[in-house]
């Protein structure tokens, strides 16, 4: 999946409630802070944030000055999502924003922050699933092998 790609284009979580987010159609995209707020479940604040440190290209304006969002941001937001649920740095994911920025010209450092990242990603599960097998231990201790 690209970062542009959201999960409806690649048919993942077809169980989804009809309630989910649809994106509109290109060209037709045009979302207030606060439906970007609702669909992504980060604060306005955060979303401003995210744009006054860079994690954000520049967002488009209405003429009344208010941030207009569009596929493409939803898109990054997604993926920005995901670095998170990592534990990827802000610095790394901002540095990653800013090679995307440069251009094609960056693939190799951008392979390679998300190469090392993906090494640290790694190592943590490798823990967790350490740290899962005490807990399945202890809690086979207290409940005399039923679970």
């Amino acid at each position: 999946m690209t970062v542009t790609e959201t999960a409806a284009d690649t048919k993942v979580g077809l169980c989804v409630s009809e309630t989910a987010f649809r994106p509109r159609p290109d060209g037709e995209d045009n979302y207030t802070i606060s439906e970007v707020a609702s669909h992504t479940g980060l604060s306005a604040y955060t979303l401003r944030w995210y744009e006054r440190i860079g994690l954000m290209s520049r967002v488009d304006r209405s003429h009344t000055g208010q941030r207009r969002y569009d596929n493409q941001d939803l898109g990054w937001l997604e993926f920005v999502g995901k670095l998170r649920l990592t534990g990827m740095p802000v610095a790394d994911m901002v540095r990653y924003a800013e090679l995307v920025r440069e251009g094609d010209h960056t693939f190799a450092a951008r392979q390679e922050l998300l190469v090392r990242h993906r090494e640290d990603v790694r190592r943590h599960i490798a823990d967790l699933q350490g740290t899962l097998a005490v807990l399945d231990f202890k809690i086979e201790v207290y409940g005399g092998g039923s679970q």
